[in-house]
């Protein structure tokens, strides 16, 4: 299984990837039907398999660990200073917000929302490519997931 999710992560985020965010010590949560529902590393989620398109949801520790792993501006999407609060804290990324996008992503892809000094702020699924998200001055870029905003 361990080699499974790995060659799924390589596909979805790069080559490489797969030993970045699955390490040895992972375990695995099955669904009913035996397939991998998600991957735990020490009991913490890394990751989640969508069961309708076979790819991954990122938790907060998945997202860390490709984040400091990857150079920028790959997997990110880059907000401006006025939205990141809001972004970290789970809300709407919206399209006139952003700054800066990798090019190499595209429509639907799992993304690391970050800001202006690469401090990761949430995670969440693209809805524009990267010209549409830097041209539009409407609508929402990126369909925020989960925001990292810091626990008093």
């Amino acid at each position: 299984m361990l080699k499974r999710v790995r060659i799924i992560a390589d596909y979805q985020f790069g080559a490489g990837t797969g030993n970045i965010l699955f390490p040895e010590t992972v375990m695995f949560s099955l669904s009913r039907t035996g397939r991998v529902s998600q991957v735990l590393d020490e009991g913490k989620r890394v990751a989640t398999l969508r069961s309708y398109d076979g790819l991954f949801t990122l938790s907060e520790l998945g997202a860390r660990r490709l984040h400091t792993q990857i150079s920028s501006p790959r997997l990110r999407v880059v907000m401006n200073r006025d939205a990141a609060p809001f972004v970290e804290a789970g809300k709407t990324a919206f399209a006139r917000h952003v700054v800066a996008v990798d090019p190499e992503l595209r429509a639907n892809d799992e993304v690391l929302l970050v800001d202006e000094n690469d401090v990761l702020l949430a995670t969440g699924s693209a809805l524009l490519s990267p010209a549409e998200m830097l041209t539009f001055t409407r609508g929402t870029a990126v369909k925020v997931r989960r925001g990292f905003a810091k626990k008093c």
